[in-house]
């Protein structure tokens, strides 16, 4: 019997057809994945954003106590404040593996040695329009300059992530040569798949998993997707899928343009919907993503997956009740999987089951023609102002009736 992921006693409760076996014979995930945050990194690349060393240091040790399992804390050659972070970051002996990027030099190599860092991200371009108008290079030109940097990195005892970046858009006769190429010269530890423009569909990505799987001869495969169409964990799900080892992500799906994968939308989905228990500790889930938003200064949406202020509540009078009583029947999580509660608000989608709601509260009872009259105020108030009714609102109302 296929066993039921899609069901938690007071956690979650997604679909079942999630445990179906033609849904699951379709699924290679690999027998251990791992989460690996770049918020330090890609996510200070959203326009606007900066953070200090200790900022750093304040959001990696949140996310070692989340339990992800590798922090790129950032790029050594950016700036002596980014170098000094990762140094101080890797000096506190964080359970979570500490990787830094590099371009593929030597100098950059060194500055990762002289950090402390467990690895390194080298990146170089193959995607055809960076190769022919941002580079004018061949996949030839990126091979040459590869294979020195990784053979120099795993020289110095770093485990090398090799990083294609723009793969999504790489010409398959240039990705091709380029992996057989790599793999003839310099082996490096694992390889990604990187849809740098977030322009890929989720059945191209595990295409892309299952192809470069082929051309390195098993080599574990990294996930690295963006958000431009709305797919990033989408995409980087399918990349797990198809039997990627490793994803990577950003805490509030921060990162350039539209952003990357977000850490907590990504982490969930993995636990709820692929059943790939890591442990870790969502319930403090929230006081990451808060913490990331005032550091940041990018304010997250109201309904934005997984964080969002308003994800548990309900203004809609119809079932108000389950929302504090079986909150499984009125969302796919509980609040309390992410130490919250859910909540009901007044507007004018609200009906008489919220209105005895706040007045059970209160501990003040009305007859039922009297609660009709007070739902009616509170919805053409709503109406009115276009928004929620506020507790004072409300209380204003009752008062003309008690």
């Amino acid at each position: 019997m296929t066993k039921m992921n899609h069901y938690k006693e007071n956690a979650w409760w997604a679909s079942p057809y999630n445990d179906y076996p033609e849904v699951l014979n379709v699924i290679e995930k690999a027998s251990k994945v791992e989460l690996h945050d770049a918020t330090l990194r890609d996510g200070e690349q959203t326009p606007g954003v900066v953070f200090t060393v200790d900022d750093k240091i304040r959001i990696a040790e949140k996310l070692n106590e989340l339990g992800i399992e590798r922090i790129e804390a950032g790029m050594p050659a950016v700036s002596k404040d980014d170098y000094k972070a990762i140094r101080s970051i890797t000096s506190r002996n964080l359970d979570a593996k500490i990787f830094t990027f590099a371009r593929a030099l030597k100098q950059d190599i060194d500055m990762a040695v002289e950090t402390g860092a467990h690895g390194v991200v080298i990146e170089v371009p193959i995607g055809y329009p960076k190769l022919k108008y941002q580079f004018q290079w061949t996949w030839e030109n990126v091979l040459e300059k590869s294979v020195a940097s990784i053979n120099y990195a795993k020289s110095q005892g770093l485990y090398v992530v090799y990083f294609p970046y723009d793969t999504t858009r790489a010409r398959e006769e240039d990705l091709t040569q380029l992996m057989k190429g790599i793999m003839e010269s310099s082996k490096p530890d694992s390889v990604g798949v990187v849809d740098t423009m977030g322009c890929a569909l989720p059945q191209t990505i595990d295409y892309l998993v299952k192809k470069m799987k082929r051309l390195t001869n098993g080599l574990p495969v990294e996930i690295h997707t963006h958000n431009d169409f709305g797919m990033a964990v989408a995409t980087e799900l399918a990349g797990i899928a198809a039997g990627a080892e490793v994803a990577h992500s950003c805490i509030n799906g921060l990162g350039e343009r539209t952003g990357n994968a977000a850490l907590e939308e990504l982490m969930v989905a993995m636990t709820v919907l692929l059943g790939i228990d890591n442990g870790y500790k969502l319930e403090k889930i929230t006081e990451l993503t808060q913490m990331v938003e005032s550091i940041s200064g990018v304010p997250l949406a109201r309904n934005k997956p997984i964080s969002g202020a308003r994800n548990y509540t309900r203004e809609s009078g119809i079932g108000v009740d389950l929302v504090i009583k079986n909150p499984l029947a009125m969302f796919a999580t509980t609040p309390q999987l992410f130490g919250r509660s859910g909540d009901i608000v007044l507007g004018k989608k609200s009906g008489k089951a919220s209105i005895e709601y706040y007045l059970d509260k209160l501990n003040i009872s009305f007859p039922d023609e009297v609660l009709s009259e007070i739902l009616n105020e509170v919805k053409s108030l709503g109406t009115k102002e276009k928004r929620l009714v506020t507790t004072e609102e409300f209380m204003k109302i009752i008062e003309n009736y008690q």
